[in-house]
């Protein structure tokens, strides 16, 4: 446990240090005086991404695919959920769903219900986090032609200088984005001294983190697909803002979005949704497409797909041939003093047939610490390989990693009538014998090699893990593993196995959204071997 803390710890910052004792020490008190004046809108403000209807009637709310009642004052507070519940409680994203103007009165009351049940610093609600997303939820509300009650506008000012005060240095990553962005929305909101306050602390944080943030090939550094939407999103509402207020934008945040779009035309799958590496799931992000959708309203170019290309920032693969869709995870598990979101999952790869999703990794519903949550980020529950029962990272608690696998992405052509991915990681170098780990994947148009080659000393167990979409059915035959659509029972592949490996198909569970949990298979090869060893699968694509 000693290590465990001491391999997590020696990543942070100093920054981030100093930044947590402040947050955890200095507790500031809420500043009540009058609101600063608003500043009159100039210029036009565009219809943001829409979401879905979260009020189900009169104070019933569901979040995750779970369904309460906001009864009494505590139950702003209530126990028993996740904290992700209680804050997405606190967001108002229902403000924004796409039929949010039907409600509009019930809106207004649940504003006022929410400042008369939830004093200045105490509750949950209070946190940087629903603080930044409910400002920025109030004032979208109002740029929808609605109209703030004088207490609401006095307890947005409130909650603004609060936020300047609680700003989340000591996390960084997305959440000081999301702070950065409340602040530019109140300080172009209000006018005056104040609000300018506001407005240049914004500014100067994305100033300072977008160059860090956003990587080369326009990946998110925290390498979550899912995230890298949520930031995106918030980058096109701050050019929105700016466009209705008659602020200039500033050439960098348009230079990161251009980026930022580039990386997500690339990393879907067919079916217009992310891959699952690290934190994702879908319906916490808007899709690909409304950003895509958002992005052209605002006057971004469309951008223009490519099959096969490696980003090698960010350390994702994606190639195209024929009927199959690879990609491939051969990046770190996000930057070292930020790895919150990141799952053991180096080397793991998805893949997308005839437009539908074949292997996947297992996704993300929980962020609760526990059993489950840590199931969900281990190697295991993803297409690689596990080395004596080990994760390639180690992911604790439900957002930590000790010590961490480096990978190298050896080889990457894309170009021929065979595409050849391949990168190593040290993740297993803390075993006996040195152990490393190459993987190489050869994408033709009749099927996909994944060769593994474990290199070290010393007898050892290995696990290689591939997941199956629930749509997929399986059985083995002759020692293969033939694979189907479950619909249709059409015929979609043939897995054939090294023969030096125990093969199984054994339950699992897929997760495509929080709060879901859906049954599936995987298949598992298994084999107690003396190192160095190489192992070879093939995956033989069945013609229809």
């Amino acid at each position: 446990m000693v290590n465990r803390y001491f391999n997590t710890l020696r990543h942070l910052t100093l920054r981030q240090i100093s930044a947590r004792l402040r947050f955890h020490i200095c507790k500031p008190a809420p500043d009540f005086s009058p609101p600063p004046p608003r500043r009159e809108i100039a210029g036009k403000w565009v219809p943001p991404i829409c979401g879905k209807e979260a009020l189900r009637g009169r104070w019933r709310f569901e979040f995750l695919n779970d369904a309460r009642d906001l009864i009494l004052p505590g139950d702003w507070n209530p126990t028993g959920v996740s904290r992700l519940w209680v804050y997405n409680l606190h967001y108002f994203d229902d403000l924004k769903s796409c039929n949010a103007a039907d409600r509009s009165d019930l809106h207004r009351e649940l504003i006022v219900k929410w400042i008369e049940e939830n004093p200045p610093s105490s509750g949950t609600g209070w946190d940087p986090y629903p603080t930044s997303l409910r400002i920025v939820n109030w004032i979208k509300w109002v740029m929808a032609g609605n109209d703030l009650p004088a207490a609401a506008t006095h307890s947005l000012a409130v909650q603004a200088r609060w936020l300047l005060k609680r700003i989340e240095y000591h996390l960084l990553g997305n959440h000081l984005l999301t702070n950065a962005k409340a602040l530019i929305f109140a300080g172009t909101f209000f006018d005056g001294p104040e609000a300018k306050t506001w407005r240049d602390a914004g500014q100067r944080i994305l100033r300072n983190q977008l160059p860090e943030q956003v990587l080369a090939d326009g990946g998110h550094y925290e390498r979550s697909p899912m995230y890298h939407l949520l930031v995106l999103e918030d980058l096109l509402d701050i050019v929105n803002l700016c466009n209705a207020y008659k602020r200039q934008v500033p050439l960098l945040w348009r230079e990161v979005i251009g980026r930022m779009l580039v990386w997500s035309c690339l990393m879907r799958h067919p079916d217009g949704e992310i891959p699952f590496f690290n934190d994702a799931s879908t319906g916490v992000a808007p899709s690909p497409e409304q950003i895509d959708r958002y992005a052209e309203v605002l006057g971004f170019e469309p951008v223009k797909p490519v099959k096969s290309v490696c980003l090698p920032d960010s350390g994702y693969c994606r190639a195209e041939k024929g009927d199959a869709i690879l990609f491939v995870d051969c990046g770190p598990v996000g930057p070292d003093y930020q790895p919150g979101h990141a799952h053991a999952d180096t080397l793991s790869f998805e893949v997308s047939v005839k437009g539908k999703r074949v292997f996947v990794n297992s996704g993300t519903s929980t962020y609760e610490r526990g059993k489950e949550r840590t199931r969900q980020r281990g190697s295991a529950a993803h297409n690689t390989i596990v080395i004596d029962g080990l994760d390639s990272s180690e992911v604790w608690a439900a957002f930590r990693v000790a010590r961490r696998a480096r990978t190298e992405i050896l080889e990457s052509d894309l170009e021929g009538l065979r595409f050849v991915i391949s990168a190593q990681h040290d993740g297993y170098k803390r075993l006996s014998g040195n152990v490393m780990h190459c993987r190489t994947w050869r994408l033709t148009d009749s099927g996909l090699e994944i060769g593994d080659r474990v290199s070290g000393r010393g007898r050892h167990r290995l696990e290689m893990f591939f997941h199956l979409h629930p749509g997929v059915d399986m059985h083995e035959y002759c020692g293969n593993i033939h694979m189907s659509w479950s619909d249709s029972g059409q015929k979609i592949a043939i897995l054939h196995p090294d023969s030096g490996v125990h093969v199984s198909i054994e339950n699992s569970t897929y997760h495509p959204a929080f709060g879901r949990t859906i049954p599936n298979r995987r298949i598992a090869c298994r084999v107690e071997t003396e190192l160095p060893c190489k192992l070879t699968t093939n995956i033989e694509w069945v013609k229809n």
